[in-house]
């Protein structure tokens, strides 16, 4: 099953967060998952960085690249019909970067990783 990750559900899995649940480290483990990480996770990671409210090990180019690599994560860039579906989405969640998220589950009709039951709202499977 391809699943989408939330931003933190990212930072959370390959810094093993305690904070992380059993179910979203069995599916972010589990060999038969595509774990797809979105240019929105950069994009946010880079953007929070910036303004000094995330602290990380590396800057975030070297970061992102090598937690890809090293967890065969597969990139999602953001497409237009990705965008296209903010359009229409209600505003449930007024965070930015999760609206695109949700916007690229739907469109790409996968679940989300993500402790964020805001989400849930949406027609969307999140897991958590």
């Amino acid at each position: 099953m391809k699943v989408l990750l939330d931003t933190h559900a990212f930072i959370w899995l390959v810094t093993d967060d305690p904070k992380l649940s059993e179910t979203a480290k069995a599916v972010f483990l589990d060999n038969d998952n595509e774990i797809l990480l979105s240019a929105v996770t950069g994009f946010e990671i880079a953007v929070k960085y910036s303004l000094g409210k995330l602290n990380l090990a590396e800057p975030p180019r070297q970061f992102i690249d090598k937690r890809i690599e090293a967890n065969a994560l597969t990139p999602l860039p953001v497409t237009i019909a990705h965008t296209m579906w903010l359009a229409d989405l209600p505003f449930h969640h007024r965070d930015p970067f999760d609206r695109l998220l949700v916007a690229q589950a739907l469109s790409e009709d996968i679940p989300i990783l993500s402790v964020d039951s805001q989400l849930s709202a949406y027609e969307i499977h999140r897991i958590w």
